[in-house]
């Protein structure tokens, strides 16, 4: 990795010329959106920031979805035009993650890869599970706690393969590259070794996420162990694959929204600036409802 900062070579958010949000609606309702900018123009995490910050390969960008310890469940809509970041639904209920003890909210940073794609029309030969239809999810675990919508650059340490509901679910574990313990991160026995008990959390944390809910446990393949930094990166070249195959339309989109303003070679793209979407908004959060500060207690959480 070049020891130029990342910062000159113009990929960081708070550099001039960098990415900024947007956001629409108060966070906590139906309606709240984070569009990401370029330059003041909206543009798609999905489609239109690149995978890697450098011409190595080895810094990433990562979009930020969901900050370290809060719990409403953010992601990229697929289906949205420029892909905003909103609060996932479910039976017209907005989701939120329980508080599983001691986990409270998440546990890193959550988010995802651009330009990437785990296919639904593939299975995996190791996980003999399909792809989960959705952008590569990464879990940044430095220091800082980040901003939804902040796009990060980071460096690949592993990835768990976690089986949700018969889909590959990858979960590549990153590091952000101006973390004070980046330098001495660089492979996944490196996480176990500087950050002990992370890698064991992360494992017990989405296998018993969802029970709250009243579903079963998470499945795990490769028996919950973490695959190192070459086999993670190959993950993320298979889903960039898979992803170029989509934006050209050589795959099935099904509801996904290929609009972008920068893939020169996609059939999607489209001008800069041409949809109508309103100015940046501060307004305050609704509150949440007092149940999401629960603790649950699950038996034999302990791995």
């Amino acid at each position: 990795m070049s020891s130029l900062p990342v910062s000159e070579k113009g990929y960081h958010p708070n550099a001039p010329g960098g990415y900024g949000v947007r956001r629409n609606g108060a966070a906590n309702t139906l309606d709240h959106r984070i569009y990401i900018e370029k330059d003041g123009v909206p543009v798609s995490p999905f489609h239109d920031i690149p995978l890697y910050a450098n011409e190595q390969q080895t810094v990433l960008n990562m979009i930020v979805e969901i900050p370290r310890w809060t719990n409403a469940k953010m992601e990229i809509s697929k289906e949205e035009p420029l892909n905003p970041i909103k609060q996932d639904v479910k039976k017209g209920k907005l989701r939120y993650v329980r508080n599983c003890f001691p986990h409270h909210g998440y546990l890193w940073n959550y988010g995802a890869f651009p330009q990437t794609w785990e296919d639904p029309n593939v299975v995996h030969p190791e996980t003999k599970a399909k792809g989960d239809n959705d952008p590569l999810d990464v879990c940044e675990i430095g220091e800082l706690v980040a901003t939804p919508g902040q796009v990060k650059q980071v460096k690949v340490l592993g990835v768990m393969a976690l089986l949700d509901e018969e889909e590959t679910d990858w979960k590549i574990i990153v590091i952000d590259v101006n973390d004070p313990l980046a330098p001495r991160l660089n492979d996944i026995e490196d996480v176990e070794r500087h950050l002990p008990g992370l890698l064991r959390a992360t494992n017990e944390w989405f296998r018993i996420y969802k029970i709250p809910d009243g579903k079963p446990e998470n499945q795990f393949a490769f028996s919950g162990e973490c695959k190192n930094k070459k086999y993670a990166t190959d993950i993320v070249r298979e889903c960039a694959e898979a992803w170029e195959r989509l934006i050209i339309g050589k795959t099935q989109r099904g509801d996904i929204s290929l609009a972008n303003v920068t893939v020169n070679h996609s059939p999607d793209r489209e001008a800069p600036g041409s949809r109508n979407i309103a100015r940046h908004q501060e307004l305050q959060p609704a509150a949440i409802d007092g149940i999401y500060d629960k603790w649950f207690f699950i038996s034999g959480a302990a791995v």
